[in-house]
């Protein structure tokens, strides 16, 4: 299909009033075809108001109809096939493989929470049945299910085109808990988002449901800020930098009616080395580390960017091959020019830290939009004195802290900001591993919404158990995800039903079941159609 740059207004393609801007090739820095038009507020306003109008007829519709919904998204979006990969690959630089996976990513999670739907399992029924002869009170009739906000807001992010975008896991959310989702596309991918949101429009006209369900909007920071603003949106999912999220909660917090932010912000991801797992494979650490800092250039939420160690010469060796490896790799595409130019700032703050030291370099390039792989050391006390050796810097670049001793390795680790995971490298059959990862543990289930052992953080699993999220900065609301079925659950809220006749109540609240889910009877579960 051609990619016309309008924005898609319910069933609508609106040319955008507000101005208009073009995509830019990540690997040349040439500007692409077409030109994309902005949202003015009038049409921000009509993207909310069709979502408000869409909204309870959407909410009410069965759980097989949202199910087929999201399962026919998937298959619109499959249905543009080489086009989408090769727009993608213009505009971000990554490589067939990885966009490939990351579209069959996409596909795989929105038909994973159409499973979801169609269980009725997010609904949470619960049914507490009347008990008139209780002594000495009697008691009410009562019935829980949850129900969705609203309108949701989604911003795009910019590194990940499709799994974190249009139709990415917090739209896939709100679309399987019955909100509408407008949705602001992120300026880097501009054509790739033209495309996933004309499949999702689609879907929507296949499936009969209200034009509202879905918008698409291209605009600048101020019709953003003004759709978070918007009465009508219940909640945003957001995905981008720790000032940009901030901006937004203060926009959502300010209102007469507050609403949650669900925002995934900021990240360093520690991976912490034990002495016995560094005694017996520091070399082949080393190298499998440098593989996963320069993963996408480093452009991935979960990237290590702060490793942890007990100084020795298992950590000299550990250092010894990520020099070597990290040597010997070319400085790769970012996402953008502004977050290449953001990466260099980065690094080079680093390198001009106080005891810091540069312990290797990624190749040059003259290329332009080069991100070049930095490795940094440090010590823990200048690590604990310094706070901006906390800090993200969003690409391949890592600092490498050495500490005294495992009392220190603890002190650190408790010193950390919230994050979406923490990597324990250890040999658990030694004692000395086993020990200091019991002590380590408490505080790291305390700072991060993921704990891995003996991996890599790069790659999030779309499942049930999985869990991408954190304590602040990595996430907003450190009690929620935005990866794995759990996500619906920041679209929802319970809602009780007391001594109300069975024909006004919810179709999954009546007494024979017409929709089939399983309920907590009582406190004892039901079979579905009991």
């Amino acid at each position: 299909m051609t990619v016309s740059g309008e924005l898609l207004i319910g069933a609508a393609r609106v040319a955008g009033t507000a101005g208009s801007f073009r995509a830019i090739e990540a690997a040349t820095g040439a500007a692409l075809e077409p030109a994309f038009t902005l949202a003015s507020l009038d049409e921000v306003l009509r993207a909310c108001a069709l979502a408000e109008a869409a909204f309870d007829i959407y909410r009410e519709t069965t759980p097989t109809a949202r199910a087929a919904f999201l399962e026919t998204i998937a298959t619109e979006i499959e249905a543009l096939g080489d086009e989408l990969i090769e727009r993608a690959m213009a505009e971000t630089a990554l490589p067939r493989a990885r966009l490939e996976g990351e579209c069959a990513r996409t596909c795989n999670q929105l038909r994973l929470f159409a499973r979801l739907a169609k269980s009725g399992d997010a609904l949470d029924v619960r049914v507490d049945p009347a008990l008139p002869e209780r002594k000495p009170l009697p008691r009410a009739d009562l019935r829980l299910r949850r129900i969705p906000l609203g309108p949701v807001a989604v911003f795009g992010a910019s590194n990940f085109p499709l799994a974190f975008s249009v139709a990415g896991g917090d739209t896939a959310a709100a679309l399987a808990a019955g909100c509408p989702v407008i949705v602001k596309a992120h300026s880097a991918h501009p054509g790739t988002s033209a495309l996933v949101g004309s499949a999702v429009q689609r879907a929507v006209a296949r499936c009969e449901l209200p034009e509202g369900v879905f918008s698409l909007l291209f605009a600048e920071k101020e019709k953003s800020g003004a759709l978070v603003a918007d009465p009508r949106i219940q909640a945003v999912g957001f995905t981008g930098s720790r000032a940009g999220g901030v901006a937004l909660m203060r926009i959502a917090q300010s209102r007469p009616q507050p609403i949650p932010v669900y925002g995934e912000l900021s990240a360093v991801n520690p991976v912490f080395l034990l002495p016995a797992a560094l005694d017996a494979r520091a070399d082949a650490l080393g190298a499998q580390f440098v593989d996963s800092l320069t993963l996408g250039a480093g452009q991935f939420c979960t990237n290590p960017g702060l490793v942890l160690a007990i100084d020795g010469a298992g950590l000299d060796r550990f250092l010894n091959a990520a020099e070597a490896a990290l040597a010997q790799r070319a400085a790769q595409p970012m996402l953008t020019p502004g977050i290449s130019e953001a990466y260099r700032r980065g690094v080079d703050r680093l390198e001009h830290e106080p005891n810091v030291r540069c312990v290797a370099r990624g190749l040059d390039s003259e290329e332009p939009n080069r991100g070049r792989a930095g490795l940094f050391t440090t010590d823990a006390d200048s690590f604990l004195a310094q706070p901006a050796l906390h800090e993200e810097i969003f690409g391949a670049a890592a600092l490498v802290v050495r500490c005294r001793d495992a009392a220190q390795l603890a002190a650190v680790a408790r010193s950390l900001e919230g994050q979406l995971t923490a990597t324990l490298h250890l040999n658990a059959d030694d004692a000395r591993d086993a020990v200091l990862a019991r002590t380590l543990l408490p505080t790291l289930e305390r700072k991060a919404g993921r704990i891995l052992a003996n991996g890599w953080p790069t790659g999030v699993e779309v499942t049930h158990a999985m869990v991408h999220g954190g304590p602040w900065p990595a996430t907003t609301d450190g009690r929620s995800t935005s990866v794995g079925t759990a996500a619906i659950e920041r679209f929802l809220r319970p809602v009780c039903y007391q001594d109300l006749p069975d024909a006004l109540l919810p179709q999954a609240l009546r007494e024979a079941n017409p929709w089939g889910v399983r309920r907590l009877v009582d406190g004892q579960p039901a079979p579905g159609g009991a």
